[in-house]
């Protein structure tokens, strides 16, 4: 076995194990200790990737390179892009979270709101320990997402970007392709979470089969399906795409107040309607 594939089994062994062991994963509440998340998949790119260039034309100045990011973190090392690497995860809902939501048609089910919030607290656990753990092995990393200068920015493109997108680095890392509503449709279906860190580590090249950005998308593919147009209670989904602004006024202006009022839960919660109750909400579909 090489030196990549020992590094990449290694990775990958560290992240389902705090993931499938840590008494942090959990939904918490009324539901106790049941599982924020399932079992992760996880994949790899190499710092000098082409794509990093492709997704800074397309999106502006303001995404960041994993070169730049890193530098940023580690001012005092030389490095080139090709001496790092980029892991990215997925974290799953589990099945019962998926069968609740599936019935909500206006507002999302409270398993699916403390994975939203309490889950991606567990995921920012994620990050941290995984950087420290590969730090105590020697290796330099960072969480991008977790750097003070991250942020999401206003878009005359795209309406808004980020900085670094999460959903953008498992394009990148060949965990899947994005969907008419922009979700990632990846061979764990739409209804998942994202995390990634830059690293100074020999890892795997991505293996990207597909031919466009839209491959595992029937809609955007070949023009069938469609059903997270009826899924979205806001109506921001339509045969023309995902209306950004729309989406993040009916969270704010109407999930927000609901879920603060029904369970006294406040954070960074979503809708995700759009998730669940369609072909793409725990795999790619059929012949795609």
């Amino acid at each position: 076995m090489s030196e990549i594939e020992k590094n990449a089994r290694m990775v990958r062994e560290m992240i389902e194990t705090i993931v499938m062991s840590s008494p942090e994963n959990v939904l918490g509440g009324p539901f106790g200790n049941e599982p924020a998340w399932g079992k992760p998949m996880v994949g790899f790119c190499t710092g000098d990737d082409p794509v990093f260039k492709a997704f800074r034309d397309a999106i502006g100045e303001d995404h960041w390179t994993p070169l730049e990011i890193f530098t940023r973190a580690f001012p005092e090392l030389e490095v080139k892009a090709e001496d790092l690497s980029v892991i990215s995860w997925i974290l799953p809902q589990t099945a019962i979270t998926k069968e609740d939501h599936r019935k909500e048609r206006e507002y999302p089910s409270e398993r699916w709101t403390r994975s939203r919030i309490y889950g991606e607290q567990f995921n920012d656990l994620l990050r941290n320990e995984i950087v420290k753990d590969l730090l105590d092995k020697g290796f330099e990393a960072v969480a991008p997402v977790l750097a003070c200068e991250w942020s999401s920015v206003e878009s005359d493109k795209y309406v808004y970007s980020s900085k670094w997108s999460e959903r953008h680095l498992a394009y990148a890392c060949g965990l899947g392709t994005f969907g008419l509503c922009d979700g990632l449709i990846t061979p764990l279906g739409k209804a998942v979470r994202f995390g990634s860190l830059v690293v100074r580590m020999p890892l795997p090249g991505a293996s990207r089969s597909c031919d466009t950005y839209y491959d595992n998308c029937p809609f955007l593919k070949e023009g069938k399906c469609g059903a997270c147009i009826a899924r979205c209670p806001a109506g921001a989904i339509s045969e023309k795409g995902h209306d950004k602004r729309r989406c993040r006024e009916y969270i704010q202006q109407v999930v927000a107040p609901y879920v603060k009022e029904t369970w006294d839960l406040e954070g960074s919660t979503g809708c995700g309607l759009c998730q669940v109750g369609i072909p793409c909400e725990s795999g790619i579909p059929e012949g795609f």
